[in-house]
């Protein structure tokens, strides 16, 4: 009787391994591409290592997926047993396995601070590591980032950056292209404007001519003397008041930190209309006074001017306002038209601005 009841129960708790592997399929963890999970290291290979994320085969983390920045040994990021996130990169293999990056994850959380940063207008600091024909490249937390060469404040050739650290603003932070690019000249000239002030004479040097006006280097910066701001009377080109390297006495009448823009003017520091043409020396020795004169008119109260009206004896009904639902509909689509097209024209000169600074 013992016996028999022995053999019964074996036959009835029979357990394959079939069994097993869908009784494995029914607790299973289903990971995709683009899944961020928490793994533990159980196994470090010459190019990479094992993880335990919980699926039935480990999953391979290779070795360029280790970090933003470059690794040589598995060992300078990860350690046995060490568990952290993990960003599952690609499906599983023939043979199950998963692949996993842990430099997706950083490059996400670098693009969300370098937004941040850009979001707050911080300046940051970035040692070159290279430079090329455009300009030169940085790195900011971990990302790759572009100076044009139009956007370097400095006399240095570019070759003989490499290893330099400098202020850096942001000019364009683009996740989605991957650009990053910031500018030395824009951090520069913040620091120098918080330093300045409109109507402000500055003794500057002449940097370079063009037809539209002289650039003058200013304590480091460059600010740009406008043809039009060199005097009263109409001059044909800068090249017949100024020469390269020429000393000059010049005031500053516009400070734009957005753009890292400083303008400057002569022509609001002569006495009489011409004297930059006839004697610049002049009208540097009274600079002074004439920027004295020129900082009380411009902190001077607007004059009001008091018109009499005649008294209004007529009344007026005024209507309610109207309802939402009375305005006709084909004149709300045409407002809603003319503001997406004015958006258009408003973006169209952002974008030209944009090329003619770059």
């Amino acid at each position: 009787m013992i016996n028999r009841a022995k053999t019964a129960t074996a036959t009835n708790v029979g357990f394959t391994h079939e069994d097993f592997a869908k009784l494995l399929d029914k607790y299973d963890y289903h990971f995709s591409p683009g899944d961020i999970v928490a793994g533990t290291v159980f196994s470090i290979e010459p190019r990479g290592a094992l993880i335990d994320i919980g699926a039935k085969t480990a999953a391979y983390i290779p070795i360029q997926e280790m970090s933003i920045n470059r690794v040589d040994q598995a060992e300078e990021v990860l350690q046995n047993n060490e568990t952290r996130e993990f960003f599952i990169l690609a499906d599983e293999n023939e043979e199950g396995q998963l692949t996993l990056s842990i430099r997706r994850i950083e490059y996400m959380r670098a693009w969300e601070r370098v937004r941040q940063l850009q979001a707050e207008d911080a300046t940051v600091r970035s040692l070159i590591f290279a430079t090329n024909r455009g300009g030169a490249l940085v790195r900011i937390e971990g990302l790759r980032g572009f100076i044009p060469g139009s956007h370097i404040s400095t006399r240095k050739p570019k070759e003989e950056l490499v290893g330099e650290e400098l202020p850096l603003k942001f000019l364009e932070v683009d996740e989605d292209r991957n650009r990053l690019v910031l500018s030395h000249r824009r951090a520069l000239v913040e620091r120098k404007m918080n330093k300045l002030e409109v109507g402000e004479v500055v003794i500057g040097v002449v940097r370079g001519i063009k037809p539209y006006g002289a650039f003058i280097d200013i304590g480091g910066v460059s600010g740009l003397l406008h043809i039009s701001e060199i005097s009263h009377e109409h001059i044909e080109t800068p090249h017949n008041v100024f020469n390269v390297n020429d000393e000059v006495k010049v005031m500053i009448i516009d400070l734009d930190a957005e753009r890292g823009r400083i303008s400057l003017s002569t022509k609001q520091l002569e006495a009489e209309p011409g004297d930059m043409v006839k004697d610049p020396q002049l009208v540097y020795d009274k600079a002074e006074e004439m920027a004295a004169k020129y900082r009380e008119q411009l902190n001077a109260p607007p004059a009001v001017m008091e018109i009499a009206l005649p008294a209004v004896e007529e009344e007026y009904e005024v209507p309610d306002a109207m309802e939402e639902a009375e305005i006709p509909e084909e004149v709300v689509a045409e407002e809603v038209v003319a503001e997406e097209v004015i958006s258009e024209e408003v973006v169209a000169e952002v974008e030209e601005e944009t090329v003619a600074e770059a």
